[in-house]
């Protein structure tokens, strides 16, 4: 295997390698706020005071970071 010299690693490869570790941490966020609903479920009727907006806010943050990461990005 040789080694990689300077102009192998294109300005379009480095674009998709960051667009890959966007959309992988997109995909993560989004099965967090996935575990976390599911957690949730059935907790609420016993819940503190404002534990449900808390958990309610949680998921709306995890969701709108996730959404930004390829927002405007082809």
């Amino acid at each position: 295997m040789s080694a990689l010299r300077p102009g192998d690693i294109t300005d379009e490869m480095i674009k998709a390698m960051d667009t890959a570790k966007r959309q992988g941490l997109q995909k993560d966020l989004r099965a967090l706020a996935a575990n976390i609903r599911a957690d949730a479920e059935g907790r609420y009727d016993g819940a503190e005071p404002g534990w449900r907006a808390g958990v309610e806010w949680t998921l709306l943050w995890i969701e709108n970071t996730a959404a930004h990461l390829t927002e405007g990005r082809s």
